[in-house]
């Protein structure tokens, strides 16, 4: 159902170098009825320069008034949003050219309000790292509590259904603490296609950051986002890491 709009979050900082190729995987999607919406949290590059050199209508480009991080862009263009569907990609990850067309024919296939598809690993030159991430085929939201199977890059729900998410203002882990919002309102189903392609190793990135602080990060949002009491957030942190380990070893595949 090609009338049906998407809407794009895509939160940005300091990816200049990177949001061109970003931007050129979403506006050589098949599916054409899709709005981009960029938040820019006041970078210091020349991302202004870089998103101007686009005219196509299709692309929303928002700044926000002071730095704030993941978690209040996305908040900011989730309240933007106004299409059937929300779909996300980081400002240094790609999609494949059909993955709207096939995520969303899939949703309306099935008649599923949450989906996410499988993703390859790139490096920060794009290379490919071969190996591809999958999942469940079906996350319910107890568990969901366990892990955050599913990769943002590769997430579509139905906006309509779900209503209009914001989450906490945490620095790292926002993406999962919108997930356990989501899995409130659906279950979440795995579209066993690699549509995605995932920078890990840029600096400064979550996907560099040392187990010890992630630790302490996913501890913060069982703590503010799903208000757990300290005994259950370090349960449920430990685990997180528990499944994690799991996660590698059943769903991280050599290509």
């Amino acid at each position: 159902m090609d009338n049906q709009l998407v809407s794009v979050i895509m939160p940005s900082y300091n990816t200049a170098h990177l949001i061109r190729e970003s931007i050129d995987s979403v506006l050589n999607q098949t599916y054409t009825n899709f709005e981009l919406i960029i938040i820019d949290d006041c970078s210091t590059d020349n991302t202004d320069e870089v998103v101007a050199e686009y005219k196509d209508s299709r692309i929303v480009y928002l700044k926000n008034e002071e730095h704030g991080g993941a978690a209040v862009s996305r908040n900011h263009g989730l309240r933007e949003a106004k299409g059937k569907w929300v779909a996300f990609l980081d400002s240094d990850d790609l999609w494949t050219e059909d993955k709207l067309s096939k995520q969303v024919a899939f949703m309306n296939e099935f008649g599923y309000n949450f989906s996410y598809t499988n993703y390859e690993k790139i490096d920060e030159q794009g290379n490919s790292l071969n190996c591809v991430v999958s999942g469940p085929k079906k996350i319910s939201k107890r568990k969901m509590r366990k892990y955050c199977w599913i990769g943002c890059l590769t997430v579509m729900y139905d906006r309509e259904h779900v209503g209009l998410i914001q989450i906490e203002n945490i620095q790292k882990n926002n993406d999962y603490a919108m997930w356990l919002k989501v899995c409130k309102k659906a279950d979440c189903y795995l579209l066993n296609e690699n549509l995605a392609k995932y920078r890990k190793g840029r600096t400064g990135s979550i996907r560099t950051i040392k187990t010890s602080r992630l630790i302490t990060w996913y501890y913060k949002m069982y703590r503010l986002c799903e208000k757990k009491l300290v005994i259950t957030a370090w349960y449920c942190t430990f685990r997180n890491v528990f499944f994690g380990v799991l996660k590698k070893i059943i769903y991280e595949k050599r290509k």
